[in-house]
């Protein structure tokens, strides 16, 4: 038995992220519902595709928890490329919304038109000290690794369970050679795997990205919005709703649940909802009539994030992530919502450690063009390791840089720089400032920038001799310690994460990252979406025949060729 059918005509939109204002769209324009009968509760409007000013930051929230020294300059908590070939519901999405920015497009024409006159194509994907950069197109592998890698890739659908609780280390346990191979270097640091995420969700960016074997040393099938992706995607939907009179809560989190008490005690039905004002820490309980859907986004990767600045490093905040904590109560009232722990309990698995920069002026940037020899928007810069890093005694991945096409923020002024990177091992030790990432300020992560920097320069004029140049450029460099970045994939059976629409359930439904869709793979906008888009057909009454048809590249045997022979370049 699946979700009870119950046709809805308002909502409660528990999380104000991609997802929820996905759902919002389509049941105003889909269902035919009035804006007004829609009314969002969420911390901040930013959800996890954020980007602004530190200021932007700076709500009653952020003040208590994240106070900062040095609020100039911009931040992005994380980065998002996007691809049209995969990403189709979220390009129909924004062929729905005004641009924001560019006056008679829509947000999908916006960055289609953008993106056609800056196309990516990565000339030092890997760089390597003493090596510059690295040949990444060839990938690496030996037989073993192709071997197993065309298991997983043709493993199909009906059997995904067999990697239940299976990391990508147990997977590859008898081939470590695999975790050495240009191929692995990228594939993490394109998509944040680490060894031991999970080996189902490898398999499905296998089967989703399977193209993407021909072309990942340059990164061509990306695809990157005309600025940063809140003003260019998120903010033209808050516009859009705003115009349709959807109400915006912020500043409140939702603590707990009311649930209706049937004969049938596997009916999901929420009759209230206790909500906190962040502010004052008063709550209050609000009703929920059996004419209201609740749509809950019940996981963030920015959850307890938090954020330092030049000269402080980001604190590590311990608390649980407040939507998983909501999660969590759920399933301790229900057996089939899920199991919050296996993402939101392991921060060895999930931690990152990303940064913001913002410069005065081009210096910086001027020495990573020369350096990289390639202009602004076209590269994921990733540094490998010259010295034994992992359990393995072998080389990895120490850092990435992301340089986008300038500026990135709509405010930023002419002369100013902004870029964003990541340590995707947090509490691994500096090879210039030694100490472990998760504990630097924005100035030594810039310092270790610099150095990993300088290992690649091939001069004259080495880097490292305009350091204190370049250091003076700096405007701020913000860290971001984000505990749950990577906790999408960390391991996990397929029951560990709830249906969009649950079993028995008349008016809750569960979207984004930590919902379970067949198929589809998370940590991409694409996902957001679709879940979304599903929970709003399913309260709508729309047919869901109507949803946005998604390519099976994993079944189109001239993809599957072009992949074989790119396996043996």
């Amino acid at each position: 038995m699946g979700a009870l059918f119950m046709v809805k005509s308002k909502a409660i939109m528990i999380g104000a992220g991609l997802s929820n204002m996905a759902a919002a769209v389509y049941l105003i324009q889909d269902g035919h519902w009035d804006g007004k009968d829609i009314t969002f509760y969420g911390v901040d409007m930013h959800g996890a595709n954020d980007g602004g000013s530190t200021t932007d930051f700076t709500n009653e929230y952020w003040n208590k928890n994240h106070p900062m020294e040095n609020t100039t300059g911009y931040v992005a908590r994380g980065g998002r490329m996007l691809n049209y070939r995969t990403y189709v519901d979220l390009m129909e999405l924004l062929d729905r919304i005004p641009s924001t920015t560019e006056p008679g497009m829509t947000a999908a024409e916006d960055t289609r038109d953008f993106d056609s006159k800056h196309r990516t194509f990565d000339k030092a994907r890997l760089l390597q000290g003493g090596k510059g950069i690295i040949n990444a197109g060839k990938l690496g592998f030996n037989n073993k690794d192709r071997a197993l890698l065309t298991k997983l890739i043709m493993m199909p659908d009906n059997e995904e369970e067999k990697l239940d609780n299976v990391t990508i280390a147990d997977y590859f346990k008898d081939d470590p050679h695999m975790f050495q191979t240009n191929f692995w270097y990228m594939w993490e640091t394109t998509f944040a795997f680490r060894v031991q995420s999970s080996a189902q969700e490898l398999r499905r960016y296998m089967h989703q990205m399977i193209y993407e074997f021909t072309q990942i040393e340059h990164l061509v099938g990306v695809n990157r919005t005309r600025y940063n992706q809140f003003e260019s995607m998120i903010e033209p939907l808050i516009k859009y709703l705003q115009g349709q009179n959807v109400t915006f809560i912020d500043n409140k989190i939702v603590e707990d649940w009311k649930f209706k008490d049937t004969a049938m005690q596997d009916e999901i039905t929420v009759t209230g909802l206790v909500v906190k004002d962040v502010e004052s820490g008063e709550t209050q309980e609000v009703e929920v009539d059996e004419d209201t859907a609740v749509i809950f986004t019940n996981g963030s990767i920015t959850d307890s994030a938090t954020m330092g600045d030049y000269n402080t490093p980001a604190p590590e905040n311990m608390e649980y992530g407040i939507s998983a904590a909501l999660w969590k109560k759920a399933t301790e009232r229900f057996y089939n919502l899920g199991t919050p722990d296996k993402f939101f309990n392991d921060r060895n698995a999930s931690e990152w450690v990303s940064f913001t920069l913002t410069t005065k002026d081009h210096l910086f940037l001027n020495e990573i063009v020369r350096i990289t020899t390639q202009e602004p928007g076209n590269a994921l810069n990733s540094f490998l390791s010259t010295t034994p890093i992992t359990s393995l005694n072998q080389k990895d991945v120490n850092m990435s840089i992301v340089v986008h096409h300038q500026p990135h923020f709509t405010t930023q002024n002419p002369n100013e720089t902004v870029l964003w990177g990541y340590f995707l091992y947090p509490r691994r030790q500096g090879e210039f400032v030694h100490k472990p990432y998760i504990k630097m300020t924005g100035k030594e992560m810039a310092q270790e920038l610099i150095g990993q920097l300088s290992k690649v320069d091939p001069g004259p004029g080495n880097i490292k001799d305009k350091e204190k140049e370049i250091l003076d450029s700096i405007i701020n460099n913000i860290p971001v310690y984000m505990p749950y970045a990577s906790a999408l994939f960390n391991n996990r059976a397929k029951t560990d994460r709830p249906e969009v629409l649950p079993k028995h359930s008349t008016n809750l439904a569960f979207t984004g990252e930590f919902a379970e869709q067949p198929y589809q793979m998370i940590f991409t906008e694409q996902s957001a979406v679709r879940s979304g888009e599903i929970a709003a057909y399913h309260f709508a009454g729309v047919p869901m025949d109507n949803l946005v048809k998604t390519p099976r590249y994993d079944k189109d045997p001239k993809t599957l060729l072009k992949a074989t022979k790119k396996m043996f370049d």
